[in-house]
């Protein structure tokens, strides 16, 4: 019996090998491939803010989208209720950037339980042009951003664009929660591009043609999705349109949170996976090497072949973790943090077992219930 679980640790350390020295290739790929930008292709574009509440360093975040080296392009921010206090800084922003079309939107109008979406949905009205594009809160810009994320529209059968993101925070934990993001699930996202082109998108930028938007049913059909930047990838995917990612890295501005706040955010994502991609949630175990190393020594009491597998696993990871996030994607936080990888792999281990259990979610105050393919329901 212990033989084979040795083999099984063996098996894992070495998949897990394989996975960081394809994410360092994939990285390496992605980032290097030449980038042409045609500056005579500038459609007009509509984007879509949905605020609630203030985030962290609310107004230069926001005024970032109202400084764009763009020609035309209209800013609709989106709130749901009159008292938010994210609305005296939209009103400043509007003062601030007088030559810029900007729409402060409220309604309090639900089409589902995603009341992100909701949002959305009433946002949309007010667009007037036939590009949208969707960007969280929480994202800052350069001037350049437009221009960039508009050109894989060039070829009509991209439907969708969407971008990574270097993760900004302060605090040990929130800066645990951006190592991970830099150095565990970007490198996953590169594997996936580079392994067959992406079928999904992230909060961070997602640029839709309003046609494809209406092909997959509108924001109606993502309205109890709790990973709707995942479905406004998937859908138009499944309907026949290419999903294109970036070379553009946005920067996501995290808040300070407590030990506690982040545990039930992880805790809330790996379970949105875990119901919507059972098989795809399983198969993360096998990236898992900085915990199945350190078994394995365990294991074979501090054997050759323990100390072995634990040295290579361990310098693989930290390698794939400083050419990603250090060398690629730029990210200060890893770069900063680098050394606490391995801590920060073996609390997202734990929350990943944690995760096989139960099925309720926290998400800004509401408690909810995940349902089969990641949908919500709202417990009483």
């Amino acid at each position: 019996m212990m033989s084979i679980i040795k083999l099984l640790l063996l098996i894992l350390c070495l998949a897990a090998i394989f996975f960081y020295c394809y994410s360092i290739y994939a990285a390496i790929a992605f980032f290097t491939q030449p980038q042409t930008i045609d500056p005579a292709f500038h459609p007009p574009v509509t984007i879509l803010k949905p605020i609630c509440g203030v985030d962290r360093d609310a107004e230069e975040n926001l005024a970032s989208f109202c400084q764009q080296d763009y020609p035309e392009y209209q800013i609709i921010f989106a709130v749901r209720d009159r008292q938010d206090p994210a609305i005296v800084v939209i009103e400043k922003i509007i003062q601030q950037f007088p030559d810029v079309d900007i729409q402060l939107l409220v309604s309090d109008r639900i089409i589902g339980a995603n009341l992100k979406v909701s949002n959305l949905a009433n946002a949309v009205t007010a667009a007037k042009h036939e590009i949208l594009l969707i960007a969280d809160s929480d994202i800052r810009v350069g001037k350049d951003y437009l221009q960039r994320v508009i050109q894989p529209l060039k070829d009509d059968k991209v439907g969708v664009v969407t971008c990574l993101y270097r993760s900004l925070a302060q605090g040990w934990v929130t800066s645990l929660e951006a190592l991970g993001i830099a150095t565990g699930f970007h490198p996953s996202v590169l594997v996936s591009n580079q392994l067959e082109q992406i079928k999904f998108a992230f909060g961070s930028t997602i640029v839709i043609r309003k046609q494809v938007l209406e092909a997959i049913g509108g924001f109606g059909a993502i309205a109890d999705y709790l990973a709707d930047d995942f479905q406004l990838g998937y859908l138009p995917a499944q309907a026949g349109y290419q999903v294109v990612l970036s070379n553009y890295i946005v920067d996501h501005i995290l808040a300070t949170s407590s030990l506690t706040e982040v545990i039930q955010r992880q805790l809330r994502w790996v379970r949105c996976i875990r119901v919507s991609r059972p098989w795809g949630y399983l198969g993360l175990l096998f990236t898992y090497g900085t915990v199945t190393s350190l078994l394995l020594f365990l294991v074979t009491k501090g054997s050759i072949l323990g100390w072995t597998g634990l040295l290579i696993t361990w310098i693989m990871r930290l390698l794939m973790g400083w050419i990603v996030g250090v060398q690629m994607l730029k990210d200060p936080v890893t770069k900063q943090n680098f050394w606490l990888i391995p801590v920060r792999d073996l609390m997202h281990f734990a929350i990943w077992c944690y995760g096989f259990v139960g099925n309720a979610i926290t998400w800004r105050g509401q408690q909810l219930r995940l349902t089969q393919g990641g949908k919500l329901v709202l417990l009483e």
